[in-house]
C-alpha cells in the first residue's frame, strides 16, 4: 500500500544549529516512528518520499536518514531499488515478541517494588490518573502516549540498565501492536483497568503481584493483536470472494 500522494501538512520545526542534518533526520524518525505506531502508517506500507517530503517539510537526504535510522530499530525495511516500507511481523514474530516482552515487563515491575522511590510512586500515580481520563475521553494516541510513559517509569524503577536497554530495543517492534491491541473496546477496558491495579501492587511494594499483572497484562495484549489480525484477514477473504462466492460457500 502506498502512501498517499497529497497529505495535510504537518511540518517540523527547524532543526537545531548544533547537530545539523542528523538531529533533523532524528527529529524525522521521531514522528514517523508515532505514525507507524498509531497506525497512519500501517505494517507493510510502502513509504512514500515524495509524500513525506511535502508533509513533513523535509527534502530527501535527511528523510532517507530517517528510514535508515527506524531500520536499525527494525521498524521499516529498506529495500534495493524499491524504496523502504513498513516491517510487517509474523503471527510467531508476535507471539515470541510478547513472551519474551512479558518477561521483561515482569522483570521490571519485581525489581521497582525493590528500589522505586515514594516520588517515583507518586509520578505512576499521577500518570495514571491522567491515563484513565483519557480512556474516559475514548482518546487512544493520548491515552496510549502516557501508558508508555508508564511502563517507562517502571522500567526506570528496576534500576538495571541492561534491562531497560533490552526493553526499549523490542518494545520499538511492538509498539504499533499494543497500540491496537486497544482497537477492542472490552480489552481496552480490561487494560484500564490492569493499570489501577499496578499502581496498587506497586504502592503495596507487592513484588509477586505486580510481576503477576504486568506478564498477564502482556499476554492479554498479544491475543487482542492475534484477534483483530485474524478477523482482518477472514474480512479481507470474503472481500476478496464477492457476493456471489460468498453465497456459494454458505450454500
Amino acid at each position: 500500500m502506498n502512501a498517499p500522494d497529497s497529505l495535510t501538512p504537518a511540518r517540523l520545526a527547524p532543526a537545531a544549529s548544533t547537530g545539523g542534518a542528523s538531529t533533523l533526520a532524528a527529529s524525522l524518525a521521531d514522528r514517523l516512528r508515532e505514525m507507524i505506531i498509531e497506525g497512519e502508517l500501517a505494517p507493510g506500507t510502502r513509504l512514500n518520499e515524495r509524500a513525506l517530503c511535502e508533509r513533513l517539510g523535509a527534502s530527501r537526504t535527511p528523510l532517507r536518514e530517517a528510514f535508515r535510522l527506524l531500520a536499525a530499530e527494525h521498524l521499516v525495511e529498506l529495500q534495493p531499488n524499491r524504496g523502504a516500507q513498513v516491517v510487517t511481523l509474523s503471527d510467531d514474530d508476535i507471539r515470541e515478541s510478547f513472551e519474551v516482552m512479558g518477561g521483561l515487563e515482569a522483570l521490571a515491575g519485581e525489581l521497582a517494588c525493590r528500589h522505586i522511590t515514594a516520588d517515583e510512586i507518586a509520578e505512576v500515580k499521577a500518570l495514571t490518573f491522567e491515563m484513565l481520563a483519557c480512556h474516559a475521553r475514548r482518546d487512544l494516541p493520548a491515552y496510549y502516549r502516557i501508558n508508555r510513559l508508564i511502563h517507562r517509569c517502571i522500567n526506570r524503577a528496576a534500576r538495571n540498565a541492561l534491562l531497560t536497554q533490552v526493553y526499549s530495543n523490542l518494545n520499538q517492534r511492538i509498539e504499533n501492536l499494543r497500540f491496537r491491541s486497544n482497537f477492542d473496546q472490552h480489552k481496552w477496558d480490561k487494560a484500564a483497568r490492569e493499570h489501577s491495579e499496578m499502581v496498587t501492587a506497586l504502592e503495596a511494594r507487592d513484588a509477586a503481584r505486580l510481576s503477576f499483572i504486568l506478564r498477564a497484562h502482556l499476554q492479554e495484549k498479544c491475543q487482542a493483536v492475534l484477534d483483530v489480525r485474524r478477523a482482518e484477514r477472514e474480512a479481507a477473504e470474503q472481500k476478496a470472494q464477492g457476493p456471489g462466492d460468498a453465497g456459494e460457500a454458505a450454500a
